[in-house]
């Protein structure tokens, strides 16, 4: 057996595709070959996310800041407070805790049991001096909400600009 027998473009040199803008089918036949390409690597979207699959799960996170504090809202459904653990350090707050879920049913044909347990942690760095005494975190319907107030020399280093139009 030839080693140029191995090389998949050295075999047949008519496989190779050219493409022909000429021909009026060719881009929809280029599209259909994508759809079915996609289709057998990730049928219906079923194959988890190596994000799924390796760190449980990473809850959404909406960070705002105002000229007093910044404001932190977690997206944590299907929580509870005591599974959740925050912590402020070197100007960097921390979220993380473990999600756990069972769901069972037993019925006369069947019996029916699935668990789900995911960890998250997520680290976000604060742009400014925060005063950590006074740091408040609240947990209300699956949405944690945590108010760092920032230091009065952040306050008055923050500096308002005026717009002009030219």
């Amino acid at each position: 057996m030839a080693l140029t027998s191995l090389i998949p473009w050295k075999r047949d040199e008519k496989r190779i595709a050219v493409h022909k803008p000429e021909e009026p089918f060719y881009e929809l036949q280029e599209r259909i070959n994508q759809l079915f390409e996609s289709f057998f690597e990730d049928p219906f979207g079923m194959v988890p996310s190596f994000e799924q699959t390796l760190a449980g799960f990473s809850p959404r996170v909406d960070v705002t800041e105002t000229d007093k504090e910044v404001k932190v809202e977690a997206e944590l459904p299907g929580m509870d407070e005591n599974d959740i653990k925050v912590t402020f350090d070197r100007d960097v707050l921390t979220i993380s805790g473990e999600k756990k879920a069972e769901t069972e049913e037993k019925h006369k044909n069947y019996y029916h049991m699935e668990r789900h347990y995911g960890s998250f942690h997520r680290a976000i760095p604060m742009p400014v001096e925060i005063d950590a005494d006074k740091i408040d975190a609240k947990f209300k319907k699956g949405v944690l909400t945590i108010t760092l107030p920032k230091t009065k020399e952040a306050q008055a280093s923050a500096k308002h600009i005026a717009v002009k139009k030219a």
